[in-house]
């Protein structure tokens, strides 16, 4: 059977004619093909052939494809080889497709990930209800009828949590990678990224417009006579077509493309959310005081900074607005229930920024003993849901509900006391538990008399 070897730019390059078994796999999963010699070829399942990774919208490096033939030939195998570098599809084309294959990755990983989701809740629940039955911390009784049952739960125990920590783990995965298959298409048409991308696209463009004349670009010539200059002006010139209409449609919803004609020296200009005063305008960006002035600050003026002699370059596609001099005199003009105003209207606000001493939260007034107030005990287990409802033990006053907890006797190895002063509403947020008279010599020796019922009060004493 005839092997058939194709190379498009509209399909890449594939590989039909094999069978199962036939030795040819050995061949074309060396590492040795493509443009960078480096690529073995895959199995498509989808396609039902071989095919080279990366190789369509692009030329082939055809000797690598006659290296290929030629193994195939030694091997016994009758070889066909067709390049055809003209059959191409247009850039809009190749881009829409690959924007329909972000959307159904986006939503094949987002069901890995709810998957994996799912299946880690599963294991959870059930290393949670094994776990039940030691929830107060009762050991293995070594001799005993039930050591068997209970070494077997701790192993069924640790092989369910280790699988819910597996699974956690492979849905954190997936939903990263649906989040960035979902963010494709904004990450490609983010207007700064566009902006740069074109800077490139255009400097490609004058390079082959050079060697279609016979003239040297980036340190070298090519043949002006060779077809694949033409093919490669025509990609350029519909991939920057493509991409100016991005700008253009975000232009229209409010983007502003900044250049030499907005800034003039004395200026300010908003780079990286700090404001720095132009020293320089130039063809692609403003020279301003190095980056290292603004630690701490605002805005960066031209004088008074710790770096004087060093200075920075912000580009142009890398600008968020733009304030004259005067304007950055003015005062703050922004009322809370106003909406803030845009990047380029920001009010001007002082270099230094503000450092706000922290304070603690609900400090009682002067004379107020907090202390005395009340807190409600509670029994919390390892690994109990965070959706079950709290279990209350007592209500005592805060000071002694300290001491109770801080006793280290009040601990074991699965459960500990905790207290709270906001335990929320009874029934719904938690509930009183049986208290089984474990923790009395505890109670007795502290002098210690907790009570059984629960009465809401302020939290704070009035100032």
């Amino acid at each position: 059977m005839t092997i058939e070897i194709t190379h498009t730019r509209r399909e890449g390059t594939l590989i039909e004619g094999t069978s199962r078994g036939d030795g040819s796999a050995e061949i074309l999963r060396l590492r040795e093909y493509g443009r960078t010699q480096r690529q073995p070829f895959r199995w498509s399942r989808n396609l039902d052939c071989w095919y080279l990774p990366h190789s369509r919208d692009h030329a082939t490096y055809t000797p690598s494809l006659e290296l290929l033939a030629q193994r195939l030939r030694d091997a016994g195998f009758e070889v066909t080889l067709t390049v055809d570098n003209a059959d191409r599809r247009s850039f809009s084309e190749a881009e829409e497709e690959r924007e329909e294959k972000a959307e159904g990755r986006a939503d094949r990983f987002g069901g890995y990930a709810a998957s994996a989701a799912q299946s880690s809740e599963a294991a959870w629940k059930k290393s949670h209800d094994i776990s039940e039955r030691f929830a107060f911390g009762q050991p293995i009784l070594i001799g005993h009828h039930s050591e068997g049952r209970a070494r077997r739960d701790h192993a069924r125990m640790d092989d369910a949590m280790r699988k819910s920590i597996g699974e956690s783990d492979r849905a954190a995965h997936w939903t990263g990678r649906a989040q960035a298959a979902a963010n494709y298409q904004q990450f490609r048409k983010d207007p700064g990224r566009t902006l740069r991308r074109l800077d490139k696209l255009r400097a490609d463009l004058r390079a082959v417009e050079k060697w279609q004349r016979g003239e040297s670009a980036k340190g070298f010539s090519r043949n002006p006579a060779d077809p694949e200059l033409e093919i490669e002006r025509q990609e350029l010139t519909e991939e920057i077509a493509h991409w100016e209409k991005v700008i253009k449609d975000a232009e229209a919803e409010g983007f502003k493309v900044w250049s030499r004609a907005d800034f003039t020296r004395g200026d300010f200009v908003l780079y990286r959310g700090t404001w720095y005063e132009v020293l320089r305008v130039n063809p692609k960006s403003v020279t301003i005081p190095h980056i290292h002035n603004g630690t701490g600050k605002r805005i960066v003026r031209a004088t008074g900074n710790q770096h004087d002699d060093w200075t920075w370059t912000a580009p142009y596609d890398d600008v968020s607005g733009r304030k004259s001099a005067d304007e950055m005199q003015q005062p703050p003009q922004a009322p809370a229930s106003e909406a803030q105003e845009p990047a380029e209207q920001s009010p001007a606000v002082e270099e230094p920024v503000p450092v706000v001493k922290p304070t603690a939260a609900a400090a009682p007034a002067a004379g107020a003993n907090w202390l005395d107030g009340m807190a409600l005990v509670l029994i919390a287990s390892k690994g109990s849901s965070r959706s079950r409802k709290r279990r209350a033990l007592w209500a005592m006053t805060r000071r002694e509900a300290q001491a109770v907890c801080g006793d280290p006797r009040t601990s074991g190895r699965s459960y500990m006391l905790t207290w709270t002063d906001r335990p929320g509403t009874e029934g719904a947020d938690w509930e009183w538990v049986p208290d089984n008279g474990s923790h009395a010599p505890v109670l007795n020796e502290l002098g210690i008399t907790p009570r059984r019922e629960w009465t809401a009060a302020p939290q704070a004493p009035a100032a």
